[in-house]
């Protein structure tokens, strides 16, 4: 039976995503059952859930050991092992996708975080792993740095669904919209039909609280301290008043006519890090039509159990936000330092998630030689 509290969640217009994958929830129909049973309708990766689910359990034994047999690197390892889990998650989801019309069922998978600063190498590979999927359910994932700006634009024009990752500022959140309706621009003129383009554009929540909340208690004053947990929703409701403004304009309804999609909102990183906060604050506070929020199960779980949703939460909040913003700079944050300093860490994070799976996966093909 679907859960009552999930069910509120998605009457109010909010996709439910999973932010994980591996083969044990693939070959025991945990999947299914999430769809089922909690209004599960697409599944988010990345190289860290990657190298957790190959670092556990037995459901790649029998891959690993064919791969060994046949001399595979550790590259071309990785990569078949992570495109077939998401050609199955894909197939899982395509009922999904075709009773929305191709608005959910979606999986994404992930460029290597090592090409962030690489345009060139994030489109070769966007490319490459769209080919290899085969899905056309499947959001390619390229992290939002300066560089990957114009790789999204162009694997946008080669007709490649995106899925933007690691956005973390509103000014950055900008340029990703403005990379997509580039994209979709150039994809007209490439002769690709848009209705078949889609996107989405992750906006990271809790690392965003977890940083400034660190500065905060490193200011130490009262007004300082009375801040923490604040930033990381005012950021997000911020950026939904920069998508709302930026898909009501002339361009976009110009792209809109020739059958293009709005670049969703994603909420991203909503697994509370602070137990002091709420656990489903960064679902329910953060509740608006329109908007996909990937939740790790723990988090899912947690709404299932306990949230108290209670409608949009976002229309109209942008006032009450910006005077958090106002309010940390005036207590000395320096902001543009915060959001640099959480896209170097993501980045750096991911690195080294993809460098701990090939370790992973290079021990797995000795074992099994």
């Amino acid at each position: 039976m679907s859960n009552d509290r999930l069910g509120a969640l998605a009457d109010v217009g909010v996709s439910i995503w999973l932010d994980d994958l591996s083969r044990e929830r693939l070959q025991t129909g945990n999947l299914r059952q999430l769809i089922t049973d909690k209004h599960v309708v697409g599944v988010t990766t990345n190289p860290t859930i990657f190298a957790s689910a190959l670092a556990n359990g037995e459901a790649y034994d029998q891959q690993v050991r064919e791969l060994a047999a046949r001399g595979a690197s550790v590259t071309d390892a990785i990569r078949e092992i992570t495109v077939a889990d998401v050609q199955q998650a894909c197939d899982v989801f395509s009922g999904t996708w075709e009773t929305t019309g191709g608005i959910d069922g979606r999986v994404s998978l992930e460029v290597d975080p090592g090409l962030a600063r690489d345009t060139e190498g994030t489109v070769a590979q966007a490319s490459d792993l769209w080919k290899a999927v085969d899905r056309p359910n499947l959001l390619v994932k390229i992290p939002a740095t300066e560089a990957g700006l114009p790789a999204i634009t162009r694997a946008l024009a080669e007709g490649i669904s995106i899925n933007v990752t690691l956005i973390f500022s509103v000014e950055r959140y900008r340029a990703v919209m403005g990379a997509y309706l580039d994209g979709l621009e150039q994809a007209a003129a490439n002769g690709h039909q848009l209705a078949g383009i889609a996107s989405v554009a992750s906006f990271f929540v809790s690392r965003v609280d977890t940083e400034i909340d660190k500065r905060l208690e490193a200011v130490g004053t009262d007004e300082a301290l009375a801040l923490r947990g604040k930033a990381g929703i005012a950021n997000s409701r911020l950026a939904y008043a920069a998508y709302e403004k930026v898909f009501a304009g002339e361009r976009w309804e110009a792209l809109a006519a020739k059958g293009a999609r709005v670049q969703r909102p994603l909420w991203a990183s909503t697994g509370v890090k602070n137990p002091d906060y709420p656990d489903t604050m960064y679902v329910t506070e953060l509740a608006v039509a329109g908007t996909v929020n990937t939740m790790p199960e723990k988090t899912l779980d947690a709404v299932a159990d306990h949230a108290e949703v209670h409608g949009d939460r976002v229309s109209g909040t942008a006032g009450e936000a910006q005077q958090v913003f106002d309010d940390l700079e005036r207590v000395g944050l320096d902001l543009t330092d915060v959001f640099l300093t959480l896209e170097n860490e993501g980045v750096d994070k991911f690195e080294k998630s993809w460098t701990e799976l090939g370790e992973t996966v290079g021990h797995q093909l000795e074992g099994a030689r």
